[in-house]
């Protein structure tokens, strides 16, 4: 029997909505809320410490590597072995420049001095670092992280040419966002340093109970960084995503991100 091409197409009709409901519906992947777990500026701790407490639970993250760290050139098998096993080489640029300008900056040399950059400049060091991050891991879906969360550079947004580039853009301000108050371009995250292990479960459960997006900001674990979470305090909260992983998704931001903007294209289209 010769079916008509509009009896053809009726079950694709029928089946698209039914694809946005469950996109919008359940956009944590079916489960309460998303974890995602960011670990900055490419140093020996992530190697030796974040990783292998990651590998232990099969949990994945994703680590923001500064292009121009020693640590990436002198260990760059470790990571191109740890994304093989599924974490994320971010991008948190080629030198890490930070605003000068600003209170407590006194870190920050006139090399890496945001403030003296032009927008052409820190887009190109971008670029380039996406480039070596593709040699690491082949792959071209990635996230940003900016350098101390600085976005502008004389009053302009710099990451406004640089979204075709990426997935979405992390940000250092915490808060709980549902998927469609996600803002790709300045993602929340909560930073951690000196926390107990249970003020990150109660963030974690917090963001079970709303059905939100919570993403932690790591520097040092276990030492390595002036900024640093307990080594034991970081494995129980593993520990916890672990045992709780049917309720909770944990993923690296750029599974995350792609998730929430597919359901926000949805949700666009449906108004």
């Amino acid at each position: 029997m010769r079916l008509l091409p509009h009896l053809l197409a009726a079950p694709l009709l029928l089946a698209a909505p039914a694809a946005r409901a469950q996109t919008t519906a359940s956009p944590w992947n079916g489960k309460q809320c998303a974890v995602v777990l960011t670990y900055d500026d490419a140093i020996d701790a992530d190697l030796d410490n974040a990783l292998p407490a990651l590998d232990s639970l099969g949990l994945r993250g994703t680590f923001y590597l500064i292009g121009s760290s020693a640590v990436v050139a002198k260990r760059l098998p470790e990571w191109r072995r740890a994304a093989q096993r599924g974490h994320e080489l971010g991008n948190h640029a080629l030198m890490h420049p930070c605003d000068g300008t600003l209170p407590g900056r006194s870190f920050v040399t006139p090399d890496n001095d945001l403030s003296k950059y032009t927008v052409r400049r820190a887009v190109a060091e971008i670029r380039a670092t996406n480039t070596l991050l593709q040699a690491i891991d082949g792959k071209t879906a990635r996230t940003f992280a900016y350098p101390c969360g600085d976005r502008q550079i004389g009053g302009v947004n710099f990451y406004d040419q640089l979204k075709s580039d990426f997935v979405a853009a992390r940000g250092v301000t915490g808060s709980l966002p549902t998927a469609a108050q996600v803002q790709l371009d300045n993602v929340a995250c909560y930073s951690i340093n000196g926390q107990p292990a249970q003020y990150m479960l109660d963030l974690v459960k917090k963001a079970q109970q709303t059905h939100t997006l919570l993403v932690f900001l790591f520097h040092g674990v276990g030492g390595g960084h002036a900024l640093n979470v307990d080594l034991a305090a970081h494995r129980q909260l593993l520990r916890y995503l672990k045992a709780h992983e049917k309720d909770i998704w944990v993923a690296p931001m750029v599974e995350v991100a792609e998730r929430v903007r597919a359901v926000q294209q949805v949700a666009a289209a449906g108004k």
